[in-house]
């Protein structure tokens, strides 16, 4: 079922004209991890975030607002397609926790660091390999430690 809800809103943003960077598990998954797929992650520069919102309406399962949790603060918004969470967020003003300095810092998303892969049979673009870890190794949680060790030998 995550191939089609990646069918789906890579489609849609595509069609749309949205750039985006596939972070997360998937990136992760497309870079050499085995981890199961828990959700898909993407950012959208800030300019297209309502876009998104408005164009995957219909399967909004978390509205589009600011969440804190989990190591991230930032907007973003929640779709389930087919039975797969689908988290599009808005590249403005993230933030993660850095669990070594046990303080939020700013995020990052570089939409010109892409790599076109395939994953699960689609091309999507990933943010780049070195970038992922990065963020993750801020993170620090176990499942970050863990797609670290798949990644790197990829990187």
């Amino acid at each position: 079922m995550a191939v089609e809800a990646l069918e789906w809103i890579s489609s849609l943003l595509i069609e749309k004209e949205i750039p985006f960077a596939v972070c997360g598990g998937l990136a992760a998954i497309g870079y050499g991890s085995t981890r199961p797929l828990n959700d898909i992650d993407i950012f959208v520069p800030g300019k297209y975030f309502q876009m998104v919102v408005s164009a995957g309406s219909e399967h909004i399962s978390k509205p589009a607002k600011h969440y804190i949790g989990e190591g991230w603060d930032l907007e973003y918004v929640q779709f389930i397609y087919q039975g797969t969470k689908i988290e599009v967020g808005n590249a403005e003003g993230v933030r993660i926790f850095d669990a070594a300095k046990d303080q939020w810092v700013p995020l990052t998303i570089n939409f010109s660091h892409i790599s076109y892969v395939a994953v699960l049979g689609v091309d999507v673009p990933l943010m780049w390999a070195k970038d992922l870890i990065n963020y993750k190794r801020v993170l620090d949680r176990k499942v970050d430690r863990e797609d670290i060790e798949a990644i790197e030998p990829h990187a």
